[in-house]
């Protein structure tokens, strides 16, 4: 048969991207993203397109944010230098592209870990960096205080994230409720969308919420309503099948919050070398077990702490009370201090 139909072209299309994809990636593959990193002494490192106290750079090209502050500890684990890290920008529709494609060593960019995402798409979650879940952004003006009374709204929105099947399925949920969708490709058309009348409400990650309503012109005007609709774990995450990168980019996370549990900073670490505590000794590279069990030197941690800090003075300068956002920890404090914030032991 030699009539090739509109499906059987997308078919054919389609297959065509995974092997271009795929061989696109086998170089990193072939040698390991680890030994990659090292050979060309840099991380390359998927962040989002400008979201305020996640991953947004600054007048003069700096990044900084929580999701920015991951990338900086697996390099400054990697590479002893948290500063050897090139950001590439990626929207919610390029983000896992360009993992799975080779074009980024690691994402890390305010991601959901999902079943599909860690099943379907060729990509393992590395863990959570921030316990966020899905929220309204309405103005004032609109007299609304619950969710529930949002039935008929046009509502702003991201494409290619899990926000628009949560929004399809809460307003389902609540007594089939009508909503008019209106989709932009990036968070700043999101906003600016929702600024210029063009939707009742806006819908999001709720942190992701407050980076946004910081960019309103009046964001004392706008009010985050108190409905959670959603679990959104957001994490980091790499390509599917290079176990020791994946653990390196894990442990690099695990180092930081198990740093802000013996009370390890920035400030105080190198006064920390003398304790004679074994969990503080372990984590500085002191003690067993070293460094090359994840092929890194023994002051892997150390270096993350020494420049990055550890995880809770990176929430606190990031989204907490040092930032123009003032995010309570809440479920992101430690697991002994009431939040979801757990690490397995450095031993």
């Amino acid at each position: 048969n030699q009539t090739t139909g509109k499906s059987d072209m997308k078919q054919i299309h389609k297959a065509g991207m995974v092997i271009v994809l795929s061989l696109a990636a086998a170089n990193v593959w072939a040698e390991g993203t680890l030994d990659a990193v090292k050979k060309k002494g840099f991380v390359q490192c998927g962040v989002g397109d400008g979201l305020p106290g996640f991953s947004n750079p600054d007048a003069k090209g700096t990044w900084t944010g929580l999701d920015v502050d991951v990338c900086r500890a697996v390099a400054a684990a990697v590479l002893g230098d948290a500063g050897k890290v090139k950001y590439v920008s990626l929207t919610a529709k390029e983000r896992f592209t360009a993992l799975q494609s080779g074009e980024v060593d690691l994402l890390s960019r305010n991601t959901t870990w999902t079943l599909t995402r860690d099943g379907s798409l060729g990509l393992t979650f590395a863990g959570v960096n921030y316990y966020d879940g899905q929220g309204f952004l309405v103005n004032k003006s609109l007299g609304v205080k619950s969710a529930k009374e949002l039935d008929g709204a046009a509502v702003c929105i991201q494409s290619g994230t899990t926000t628009e099947l949560n929004l399809a399925d809460y307003f389902r949920a609540n007594g089939a409720m009508k909503y008019t969708p209106v989709v932009f490709d990036t968070s700043d058309q999101t906003v600016k969308g929702f600024e210029a009348g063009r939707c009742d409400v806006l819908t999001s990650d709720q942190s992701q919420l407050y980076s946004l309503k910081i960019k309103l012109t009046k964001p004392e005007d706008a009010l985050v309503l108190p409905e959670v609709i959603s679990k959104e774990p957001l994490g980091p995450a790499v390509r599917q099948g290079d176990e020791q990168w994946f653990k390196v980019v894990r442990w690099s996370l695990y180092a930081m919050l198990n740093a802000e549990e013996a009370g390890v900073t920035s400030a105080n670490v190198d006064e920390m070398l003398k304790s004679t505590n074994p969990d503080i000794r372990r984590l500085l590279g002191l003690e067993e077990p070293k460094g090359a069990v994840l092929g890194l030197d023994d002051k892997w941690a150390y270096n993350i702490v020494k420049q990055v800090g550890n995880y809770g003075e990176s929430f606190d300068r990031n989204v907490g009370a040092g930032s123009p956002l003032k995010i309570a920890r809440g479920i992101n404090a430690l697991w002994n201090k009431g939040g979801l914030m757990y690490a397995p032991p450095i031993r």
